[in-house]
């Protein structure tokens, strides 16, 4: 009597533990899905790794300081596109709402999506530089050989001159680089081999 008591805790805590080890991995996956957009609202947040802010509203007060905004512009792998600013550099001054703009050209013969990864340099004006609207907001689609230009809108928060760190600075550096939207990849790829079994 006394062991099969014994057998049927056993079997209880048995449970107990298979129902606490589905509970923590089930949580562990939930956490692995949100790490990616909680990582990106923190970047938001706090500028880290140079991430700029998004503005919902232009800036209402112009300082008589000035800083140089330099443009560069990448392409990753995978994406036949060329991508360049319009103007390298400019010379703003913090509050000043200002409008640059970019050149995308799809190189290939057929559409292609791509999107845009951006931060700033030094690290510490990404908490400073806001975008009120970009292109980078949202996927960009070009058709074959099409070309476009893309703009920017920003400003350097006049809170810059409250951070003693990021006050010093005196050139700010936007970088975009373009990436392939994953499903054109396979599509691409599709294309490419159906053109050289053609040739063969």
């Amino acid at each position: 009597m006394r062991h099969e008591a014994r057998a049927g805790d056993s079997r209880r805590r048995n449970r107990r533990v298979a129902a606490l080890s589905a509970l923590v991995a089930a949580g562990m996956l939930g956490l692995a899905f949100a790490a990616v957009p909680l990582y990106r609202l923190f970047c938001e947040a706090t500028g880290y790794g140079g991430t700029t802010q998004r503005a919902a509203r232009s800036s209402d007060t112009v300082l008589d300081r000035t800083v140089r905004i330099r443009f560069d512009a990448n392409v990753g792998g995978g994406l036949a596109w060329s991508f360049e600013p319009l103007v390298h550099t400019v010379d703003v001054k913090i509050g000043e709402n200002t409008l640059a703009f970019y050149r995308a050209t799809n190189r290939s013969t057929q559409p292609l999506s791509g999107s845009a990864t951006f931060n700033v340099t030094p690290e510490v004006a990404g908490l400073y530089f806001n975008k009120l609207a970009c292109f980078c907001f949202t996927e960009q689609r070009l058709e074959a050989g099409e070309s476009v230009e893309m703009p920017v809108s920003f400003f350097i928060d006049p809170e810059i001159m409250k951070d003693s760190d990021a006050r010093r600075v005196r050139e700010i550096t936007l970088s975009y680089t373009f990436y392939p939207m994953e499903p054109q990849k396979s599509a691409a790829a599709r294309a490419d081999a159906a053109t050289r079994g053609k040739g063969s």
